[in-house]
Protein backbone atom coordinates (compact mmCIF):
# COMPACT_ATOMS: atom_id res chain seq x y z
CA UNK A 1 0.00 0.00 0.00
CA UNK A 2 0.89 3.63 -0.01
CA UNK A 3 0.03 6.94 1.74
CA UNK A 4 -1.74 9.93 -0.66
CA UNK A 5 -0.33 13.34 -0.24
CA UNK A 6 -1.88 16.36 -1.63
CA UNK A 7 -0.13 19.76 -1.81
CA UNK A 8 -2.07 22.85 -2.19
CA UNK A 9 -4.19 21.07 -5.17
CA UNK A 10 -6.43 23.20 -7.44
CA UNK A 11 -9.21 22.09 -10.34
CA UNK A 12 -10.89 25.14 -11.97
CA UNK A 13 -13.23 24.23 -14.79
CA UNK A 14 -13.22 27.35 -17.43
CA UNK A 15 -14.02 30.16 -14.81
CA UNK A 16 -15.65 27.91 -12.04
CA UNK A 17 -12.70 26.61 -9.24
CA UNK A 18 -13.96 23.00 -8.22
CA UNK A 19 -11.74 23.21 -4.94
CA UNK A 20 -9.32 25.36 -3.66
CA UNK A 21 -5.80 24.80 -2.04
CA UNK A 22 -6.76 21.62 -0.95
CA UNK A 23 -3.68 19.89 1.14
CA UNK A 24 -3.70 16.70 3.32
CA UNK A 25 -2.22 13.40 3.64
CA UNK A 26 -3.61 10.00 4.25
CA UNK A 27 -1.16 7.55 5.80
CA UNK A 28 -0.50 4.00 4.66
CA UNK A 29 -3.11 2.01 5.80
CA UNK A 30 -5.73 4.84 6.82
CA UNK A 31 -9.40 4.72 6.09
CA UNK A 32 -10.31 8.87 5.00
CA UNK A 33 -13.58 10.03 4.38
CA UNK A 34 -14.00 12.93 2.19
CA UNK A 35 -17.95 14.79 3.63
CA UNK A 36 -19.57 17.93 2.66
CA UNK A 37 -22.67 19.11 0.96
CA UNK A 38 -23.37 18.31 -2.73
CA UNK A 39 -21.03 20.34 -4.94
CA UNK A 40 -18.32 21.14 -2.33
CA UNK A 41 -15.33 19.50 -4.44
CA UNK A 42 -15.42 15.91 -2.63
CA UNK A 43 -16.12 14.22 -5.59
CA UNK A 44 -13.84 16.39 -7.58
CA UNK A 45 -10.77 15.69 -5.32
CA UNK A 46 -11.43 11.87 -5.32
CA UNK A 47 -11.36 12.01 -9.66
CA UNK A 48 -8.08 14.22 -9.49
CA UNK A 49 -6.41 10.93 -6.55
CA UNK A 50 -7.60 8.56 -9.60
CA UNK A 51 -6.11 10.39 -12.67
CA UNK A 52 -10.09 11.32 -14.29
CA UNK A 53 -9.15 14.43 -13.77
CA UNK A 54 -6.15 16.99 -13.89
CA UNK A 55 -4.83 19.27 -11.05
CA UNK A 56 -5.23 22.93 -12.37
CA UNK A 57 -2.13 23.24 -10.00
CA UNK A 58 -0.64 22.08 -6.84
CA UNK A 59 1.17 18.42 -6.32
CA UNK A 60 -0.35 14.89 -5.98
CA UNK A 61 1.84 12.12 -4.38
CA UNK A 62 1.34 8.54 -4.21
CA UNK A 63 3.74 6.95 -1.84
CA UNK A 64 6.85 9.34 -2.61
CA UNK A 65 5.56 9.48 -6.51
CA UNK A 66 4.56 12.83 -8.26
CA UNK A 67 1.59 11.65 -10.23
CA UNK A 68 0.08 15.07 -11.66
CA UNK A 69 1.36 13.50 -15.67
CA UNK A 70 0.61 9.79 -14.69
CA UNK A 71 -2.09 8.78 -16.34
CA UNK A 72 -5.07 7.05 -14.50
CA UNK A 73 -4.21 3.37 -15.65
CA UNK A 74 -0.87 3.74 -14.39
CA UNK A 75 -1.55 5.34 -11.10
CA UNK A 76 -2.28 1.42 -8.99
CA UNK A 77 -5.72 2.93 -7.77
CA UNK A 78 -8.61 1.09 -7.94
CA UNK A 79 -11.83 2.85 -7.96
CA UNK A 80 -15.44 1.81 -6.77
CA UNK A 81 -18.55 4.03 -8.46
CA UNK A 82 -21.44 4.78 -6.62
CA UNK A 83 -23.21 2.80 -10.25
CA UNK A 84 -21.05 -0.05 -9.79
CA UNK A 85 -20.27 -0.25 -13.15
CA UNK A 86 -20.63 -3.80 -13.70
CA UNK A 87 -20.46 -5.76 -17.18
CA UNK A 88 -23.92 -7.40 -17.29
CA UNK A 89 -23.38 -9.91 -19.38
CA UNK A 90 -20.18 -11.37 -17.07
CA UNK A 91 -20.39 -13.49 -14.32
CA UNK A 92 -19.35 -12.42 -10.33
CA UNK A 93 -16.22 -13.81 -11.41
CA UNK A 94 -15.92 -12.63 -14.44
CA UNK A 95 -16.29 -9.32 -13.30
CA UNK A 96 -14.04 -9.73 -10.56
CA UNK A 97 -11.38 -11.23 -12.93
CA UNK A 98 -12.06 -8.20 -15.28
CA UNK A 99 -8.83 -5.63 -14.21
CA UNK A 100 -6.59 -8.99 -14.21
CA UNK A 101 -7.24 -10.53 -17.38
CA UNK A 102 -6.81 -6.74 -18.84
CA UNK A 103 -3.33 -6.88 -17.26
CA UNK A 104 -2.97 -10.54 -18.40
CA UNK A 105 -2.01 -11.99 -15.56
CA UNK A 106 -1.54 -15.90 -14.68
CA UNK A 107 -4.83 -17.50 -14.78
CA UNK A 108 -3.71 -19.79 -11.96
CA UNK A 109 -3.16 -16.01 -10.22
CA UNK A 110 -6.64 -14.64 -11.12
CA UNK A 111 -8.27 -17.84 -10.10
CA UNK A 112 -6.68 -17.36 -7.01
CA UNK A 113 -7.46 -14.08 -6.57
CA UNK A 114 -11.29 -14.22 -7.43
CA UNK A 115 -11.42 -17.36 -4.76
CA UNK A 116 -10.00 -15.07 -2.32
CA UNK A 117 -11.31 -12.14 -2.32
CA UNK A 118 -14.66 -13.88 -2.68
CA UNK A 119 -14.49 -15.48 0.32
CA UNK A 120 -13.50 -12.31 2.22
CA UNK A 121 -16.70 -10.91 0.54
CA UNK A 122 -19.08 -14.04 1.54
CA UNK A 123 -19.58 -14.23 -2.51
CA UNK A 124 -18.03 -17.96 -3.53
CA UNK A 125 -21.80 -19.21 -3.77
CA UNK A 126 -23.09 -15.96 -5.99
CA UNK A 127 -19.61 -16.49 -8.74
CA UNK A 128 -21.72 -18.03 -11.72
CA UNK A 129 -24.24 -15.43 -11.52
CA UNK A 130 -25.11 -12.57 -13.76
CA UNK A 131 -25.35 -9.37 -12.34
CA UNK A 132 -28.85 -8.83 -12.68
CA UNK A 133 -29.49 -11.78 -10.35
CA UNK A 134 -28.05 -10.20 -7.58
CA UNK A 135 -29.19 -8.04 -5.15
CA UNK A 136 -28.02 -3.82 -4.98
CA UNK A 137 -25.93 -4.70 -2.11
CA UNK A 138 -24.56 -8.28 -3.45
CA UNK A 139 -23.75 -6.38 -6.93
CA UNK A 140 -22.04 -3.29 -4.02
CA UNK A 141 -19.16 -6.01 -2.84
CA UNK A 142 -18.76 -7.46 -6.57
CA UNK A 143 -17.66 -3.72 -7.68
CA UNK A 144 -15.72 -3.93 -4.42
CA UNK A 145 -14.56 -7.08 -4.88
CA UNK A 146 -13.29 -6.27 -8.22
CA UNK A 147 -11.22 -3.26 -6.46
CA UNK A 148 -9.78 -5.30 -3.92
CA UNK A 149 -8.42 -8.41 -6.86
CA UNK A 150 -6.58 -5.70 -8.40
CA UNK A 151 -4.22 -5.27 -4.84
CA UNK A 152 -3.84 -1.48 -5.62
CA UNK A 153 -1.68 0.90 -3.55
CA UNK A 154 -4.92 3.03 -2.66
CA UNK A 155 -8.76 2.48 -3.35
CA UNK A 156 -11.60 5.43 -3.77
CA UNK A 157 -14.66 4.93 -3.34
CA UNK A 158 -17.54 7.38 -4.61
CA UNK A 159 -20.54 7.98 -2.37
CA UNK A 160 -20.64 3.76 -2.98
CA UNK A 161 -23.67 2.96 -0.68
CA UNK A 162 -25.99 5.81 -2.03
CA UNK A 163 -28.38 3.65 -4.04
CA UNK A 164 -29.05 1.08 -1.53
CA UNK A 165 -31.79 1.26 0.66
CA UNK A 166 -31.53 2.05 4.51
CA UNK A 167 -31.04 -1.50 6.34
CA UNK A 168 -28.50 -2.55 3.45
CA UNK A 169 -26.38 0.49 3.32
CA UNK A 170 -26.53 -0.02 7.32
CA UNK A 171 -25.37 -4.17 6.62
CA UNK A 172 -23.27 -2.96 3.68
CA UNK A 173 -21.08 -0.45 5.84
CA UNK A 174 -20.53 -2.52 8.25
CA UNK A 175 -19.01 -4.83 6.06
CA UNK A 176 -17.02 -2.70 4.80
CA UNK A 177 -15.23 -1.41 7.67
CA UNK A 178 -14.62 -5.29 8.82
CA UNK A 179 -12.88 -5.53 5.76
CA UNK A 180 -10.57 -2.85 6.12
CA UNK A 181 -9.69 -3.83 9.71
CA UNK A 182 -8.85 -7.21 8.21
CA UNK A 183 -6.76 -5.52 4.99
CA UNK A 184 -5.75 -1.94 6.01
CA UNK A 185 -5.72 -0.63 2.37
CA UNK A 186 -5.14 2.79 2.08
CA UNK A 187 -8.75 4.53 1.46
CA UNK A 188 -10.54 7.45 0.23
CA UNK A 189 -13.90 7.87 0.60
CA UNK A 190 -16.32 9.80 -0.57
CA UNK A 191 -19.71 10.88 1.15
CA UNK A 192 -22.51 13.20 1.97
CA UNK A 193 -23.41 10.70 4.31
CA UNK A 194 -22.32 11.95 8.02
CA UNK A 195 -23.28 8.51 9.46
CA UNK A 196 -21.02 6.83 7.02
CA UNK A 197 -18.35 9.60 7.38
CA UNK A 198 -18.94 9.67 11.29
CA UNK A 199 -18.73 5.36 11.42
CA UNK A 200 -16.08 4.13 8.84
CA UNK A 201 -13.46 6.90 9.13
CA UNK A 202 -10.11 6.85 10.96
CA UNK A 203 -10.12 10.94 9.45
CA UNK A 204 -12.86 13.35 8.22
CA UNK A 205 -12.04 15.74 5.92
CA UNK A 206 -14.83 18.34 6.04
CA UNK A 207 -15.25 20.12 2.50
CA UNK A 208 -17.66 23.45 1.35
CA UNK A 209 -17.26 25.36 -1.44
CA UNK A 210 -14.56 23.86 -2.75
CA UNK A 211 -12.27 24.65 0.33
CA UNK A 212 -11.76 22.10 3.55
CA UNK A 213 -13.10 23.67 6.55
CA UNK A 214 -11.56 20.98 9.36
CA UNK A 215 -9.44 17.79 9.27
CA UNK A 216 -9.57 15.29 12.08
CA UNK A 217 -11.03 12.03 14.30
CA UNK A 218 -14.76 11.72 13.78
CA UNK A 219 -15.33 12.22 17.57
CA UNK A 220 -12.60 15.69 17.94
CA UNK A 221 -14.71 16.59 14.38
CA UNK A 222 -18.08 16.55 16.22
CA UNK A 223 -17.18 17.74 19.82
CA UNK A 224 -14.84 20.23 18.15
CA UNK A 225 -16.28 22.17 15.57
CA UNK A 226 -14.36 24.74 14.07
CA UNK A 227 -16.96 26.81 12.49
CA UNK A 228 -20.92 26.69 12.59
CA UNK A 229 -21.04 24.98 8.85
CA UNK A 230 -18.86 22.02 10.81
CA UNK A 231 -21.14 21.97 13.46
CA UNK A 232 -24.21 22.08 11.84
CA UNK A 233 -23.43 19.58 9.20
CA UNK A 234 -22.11 16.93 11.57
CA UNK A 235 -25.11 15.37 13.63
CA UNK A 236 -28.51 14.04 13.40
CA UNK A 237 -30.36 16.33 14.58
CA UNK A 238 -28.23 18.69 13.78
CA UNK A 239 -26.99 21.56 16.22
CA UNK A 240 -29.22 24.01 17.12
CA UNK A 241 -27.64 27.45 16.20
CA UNK A 242 -29.66 30.50 18.35
CA UNK A 243 -29.17 34.14 17.73
CA UNK A 244 -27.69 35.84 21.28
CA UNK A 245 -26.02 38.93 22.94
CA UNK A 246 -24.82 38.92 25.69
CA UNK A 247 -25.67 42.11 27.81
CA UNK A 248 -23.16 41.32 31.28
CA UNK A 249 -24.28 38.80 32.72
CA UNK A 250 -26.56 36.88 30.65
CA UNK A 251 -27.27 36.20 27.24
CA UNK A 252 -30.31 37.63 25.74
CA UNK A 253 -31.94 35.20 23.50
CA UNK A 254 -35.00 37.14 21.50
CA UNK A 255 -36.22 39.02 24.98
CA UNK A 256 -35.38 35.76 27.45
CA UNK A 257 -32.52 35.22 29.43
CA UNK A 258 -30.20 33.13 30.61
CA UNK A 259 -27.75 33.88 33.54
CA UNK A 260 -23.87 32.90 33.04
CA UNK A 261 -21.92 31.37 35.37
CA UNK A 262 -18.61 33.57 36.94
CA UNK A 263 -16.86 30.95 35.42
CA UNK A 264 -17.34 31.73 32.18
CA UNK A 265 -18.02 35.71 32.69
CA UNK A 266 -13.87 36.62 31.59
CA UNK A 267 -14.21 34.79 28.53
CA UNK A 268 -16.75 36.61 27.45
CA UNK A 269 -16.18 40.32 28.35
CA UNK A 270 -15.10 40.66 24.42
CA UNK A 271 -18.51 39.93 23.84
CA UNK A 272 -20.24 42.66 26.04
CA UNK A 273 -23.01 44.03 23.69
CA UNK A 274 -21.82 42.21 20.78
CA UNK A 275 -24.50 39.97 18.77
CA UNK A 276 -23.03 36.34 17.32
CA UNK A 277 -24.55 32.96 17.54
CA UNK A 278 -25.06 30.54 20.21
CA UNK A 279 -24.63 26.77 19.31
CA UNK A 280 -25.78 23.25 21.26
CA UNK A 281 -26.62 19.91 20.51
CA UNK A 282 -30.13 18.89 21.00
CA UNK A 283 -28.91 16.01 23.47
CA UNK A 284 -27.41 18.59 25.71
CA UNK A 285 -31.14 20.39 26.27
CA UNK A 286 -33.11 18.67 28.87
CA UNK A 287 -36.75 19.69 29.40
CA UNK A 288 -37.73 21.71 32.72
CA UNK A 289 -41.35 20.28 34.81
CA UNK A 290 -43.90 23.31 34.46
CA UNK A 291 -43.75 23.60 38.27
CA UNK A 292 -40.14 24.64 38.33
CA UNK A 293 -39.94 28.50 38.25
CA UNK A 294 -35.98 29.51 38.89
CA UNK A 295 -35.58 32.92 37.02
CA UNK A 296 -33.30 33.25 34.06
CA UNK A 297 -32.63 29.86 33.86
CA UNK A 298 -34.33 28.16 31.11
CA UNK A 299 -35.48 29.02 27.33
CA UNK A 300 -39.23 28.70 26.57
CA UNK A 301 -39.92 27.24 23.02
CA UNK A 302 -42.95 26.72 21.11
CA UNK A 303 -43.48 22.26 20.35
CA UNK A 304 -44.25 22.50 16.27
CA UNK A 305 -43.43 18.83 15.90
CA UNK A 306 -43.19 15.82 17.92
CA UNK A 307 -41.05 12.73 16.25
CA UNK A 308 -41.28 9.47 18.35
CA UNK A 309 -38.47 7.69 17.38
CA UNK A 310 -38.71 4.61 19.68
CA UNK A 311 -36.16 4.74 22.46
CA UNK A 312 -36.34 8.72 22.30
CA UNK A 313 -38.48 11.47 20.97
CA UNK A 314 -37.37 14.19 18.48
CA UNK A 315 -39.10 17.63 19.46
CA UNK A 316 -38.54 20.11 17.09
CA UNK A 317 -39.95 23.47 18.19
CA UNK A 318 -39.37 27.32 17.55
CA UNK A 319 -38.29 30.18 19.85
CA UNK A 320 -41.74 32.55 20.22
CA UNK A 321 -42.83 35.11 17.89
CA UNK A 322 -40.32 33.77 15.19
CA UNK A 323 -38.59 31.00 13.36
CA UNK A 324 -35.43 30.20 14.67
CA UNK A 325 -35.72 25.93 15.48
CA UNK A 326 -34.68 24.53 18.30
CA UNK A 327 -34.67 20.81 18.18
CA UNK A 328 -34.50 18.76 21.48
CA UNK A 329 -34.09 14.77 22.33
CA UNK A 330 -35.90 13.61 24.91
CA UNK A 331 -37.13 10.20 26.72
CA UNK A 332 -39.64 8.26 24.63
CA UNK A 333 -41.96 8.83 27.76
CA UNK A 334 -41.86 12.43 27.03
CA UNK A 335 -44.88 13.65 24.22
CA UNK A 336 -46.05 17.27 23.99
CA UNK A 337 -48.41 18.56 22.25
CA UNK A 338 -48.38 20.69 19.24
CA UNK A 339 -48.35 24.17 20.33
CA UNK A 340 -47.65 23.74 23.64
CA UNK A 341 -44.45 25.59 25.44
CA UNK A 342 -41.58 24.17 27.06
CA UNK A 343 -38.95 25.18 29.36
CA UNK A 344 -35.11 24.22 28.44
CA UNK A 345 -32.33 24.25 30.18
CA UNK A 346 -29.38 24.44 28.43
CA UNK A 347 -26.04 22.80 29.51
CA UNK A 348 -23.72 25.54 29.26
CA UNK A 349 -20.84 23.32 29.40
CA UNK A 350 -21.25 22.05 25.83
CA UNK A 351 -22.62 25.53 24.52
CA UNK A 352 -20.87 26.92 21.53
CA UNK A 353 -20.37 30.69 20.58
CA UNK A 354 -19.88 31.33 16.58
CA UNK A 355 -19.32 34.77 14.74
CA UNK A 356 -22.55 35.69 13.59
CA UNK A 357 -21.47 36.67 9.93
CA UNK A 358 -17.78 34.52 9.77
CA UNK A 359 -19.20 31.68 10.91
CA UNK A 360 -15.92 31.21 13.11
CA UNK A 361 -15.54 29.82 16.01
CA UNK A 362 -14.94 32.07 18.76
CA UNK A 363 -13.26 30.02 21.42
CA UNK A 364 -10.84 27.30 20.40
CA UNK A 365 -10.37 25.05 23.41
CA UNK A 366 -13.57 24.14 25.32
CA UNK A 367 -17.05 24.43 24.21
CA UNK A 368 -17.34 27.84 25.12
Amino acid sequence: MANVRLENIKRKFNNVTAIEDISFEVPDGEFWVLVGPSGCGKSTILRTIAGLETATSGKLYIGNQIVNEIPARQRNVAMVFQNYALYPHMSVAQNIAFGLQMRQMNQEIIRDRVQSVARSLALEHLLDRKPKQLSGGQQQRVALGRALARQAEVFLLDEPLSNLDAQLRDDTRAELKQIHQKLRNTTVYVTHDQIEAMTLADKIVVLNGGKIQQIGTPQDVYAQPLNRMVATFLGSPPMNIIPAKYIGDRFDIYGQFISVPNILKDQLNFLLGKNFDLGIRPEHISIQADDNTEEEQFLEVVVNVVEPLGRETLIRGSLPDSTIPINVQAGAQIQPEPGSNLKLKLDLNHLFVFDSVSGDRLFSKTAI
